[in-house]
């Protein structure tokens, strides 16, 4: 990256000390109960083997019926999931958009595998697009390529393998569920994010997303896909799509993210003896993802991005980009995005300020949204600095409001 773009460290204290310490900007619509809810949460996110013993502890009493939905609801569910349908999901939805942060609804269920599942979630994720050209405050929906089929298909498609004559037809009513579900997309000017996930699947994912990119990212973006920027060759493969686009004549759709699936990588590809395709540590997938950051703001003509980031130091590097670039804080070929019940400090300081930002707005029955939920709470473990950040900030928070 050239070096204009490379922050000092007195400049970035300097910026981050007026836009992103902001706490009654960042938690204006937490409650003083919520805001305690927050803080107890992270306490106990912060300690491993908590998060451990709760994880099985609380697997184990849902596969036992035990009565725990009610607690599980009232604690770590309503603090990371918007509710248990969209309807549910209108009050948070409204809340926030009165602070200028608009919402991706994410149907976060998962690990199901026969088919009337897949037909159902391609059912939901249509409705939800539906319900999105109804309201301002949900102008994206997003879908997991698993959601609409089995992972073992999507492997055994991106490894050149031939498919049996049942697999072919299972595998084209994936294609029907994804060309459905774009297709009404660009019918109602609704844009769809199709989520990153393991690399062994993530070939056959990337090329589908591009294919519905074809079709549908004609006049503007509409389809998104995904790239995980942990992976050390993400930023070869967007340069090669976007010669792809420029030759094919359709823009691309980007969501950028570092990554989800890093521990399981590793221990598979160990497991498997090949190389790994995670970046060697954290620098290195932090160039990485500064490295696509600038080069699609640099292509912005062509390529339209999501910058989904908790990560302060890209996300002040995304502005003074844009601002070099002379990109219009509203220009709706850039969206930064954050997971809903974290990293409020980033989200709301920056609609505070004009740019355009949307939460991922997680919603399920209590039960099936669990593996969401256990990720959150192994990511903001695993993260260093994650959780410390989230408690210092609800700290002076809390301070302040017991000072006024």
């Amino acid at each position: 990256m050239s070096s204009i773009f490379v922050l000092s460290n007195l400049i970035y204290t300097m910026v981050q000390d007026t836009l992103f310490e902001n706490t009654e900007v960042a938690f204006r619509l937490k409650s003083d109960s919520e805001l305690e809810r927050a803080y107890f949460l992270f306490k106990m996110i912060s300690h491993q083997p908590l998060v451990r013993i709760g994880t099985a502890a609380t697997n184990f009493a849902l596969k036992a019926h035990l009565p725990v939905e009610g607690l599980i609801r009232a604690t770590v569910f309503d603090h990371f999931c918007g509710g248990v349908n969209e309807d549910d999901c209108l009050s948070v939805i409204d809340k926030m958009y009165t602070a200028g942060v608009c919402s991706v609804l994410d149907y976060s269920v998962e690990g199901k595998a026969i088919e009337n599942q897949f037909d159902s979630a391609k059912e939901k994720i249509m409705k939800l697009v539906e319900f999105s050209d109804e309201k301002e405050a949900m102008p994206i929906v997003v879908f997991k390529p698993t959601g609409l089929g089995r992972i073992f298909l999507f492997q055994k498609k991106g490894e050149g393998k031939t498919f049996t004559e049942e697999e072919e037809q299972e595998w084209c009513r994936i294609v029907g569920r994804y060309d459905a579900i774009c297709k009404l997309a660009k019918a109602r000017d609704v844009e769809v994010l199709i989520d990153g996930e393991e690399s062994w699947m993530q070939d056959a994912a990337d090329d589908l997303a591009e294919d519905m990119m074809k079709l549908y990212n004609t006049d503007k973006p509409i389809v998104y896909n995904t790239l995980q920027t942990y992976r050390h060759d993400r930023l070869a493969f967007l340069k090669a799509s976007h010669e792809r686009a420029k030759s094919g004549g359709y823009t691309l759709g980007y969501k950028i993210v570092r990554g989800a699936y890093m521990e399981k990588e590793r221990v598979r590809a160990e497991e498997k003896g090949y190389a790994s395709p995670i970046c060697k540590d954290k620098a290195t997938t932090d160039q990485n993802f500064n490295d696509c950051l600038l080069y699609i703001l640099d292509h912005l003509t062509t390529i339209s991005i999501f910058i989904g980031t908790h990560n302060e130091e890209s996300s002040f590097l995304a502005l003074q980009l844009m601002e070099k670039l002379g990109i219009d804080k509203k220009d709706n070929r850039v969206w930064f995005g954050q997971l809903y019940g974290m990293s409020d400090h980033i989200s709301f300081n920056l609609a505070a300020e004009g740019y355009n930002v949307a939460k991922y707005l997680p919603f399920g029955p209590v039960k099936d949204v669990m593996p969401y939920l256990i990720r959150r709470a192994e990511e903001n473990t695993s993260v260093a600095g994650q959780t410390g950040r989230e408690l210092t900030l609800l700290k002076a928070e809390r301070k302040r409001r017991k000072r006024k």
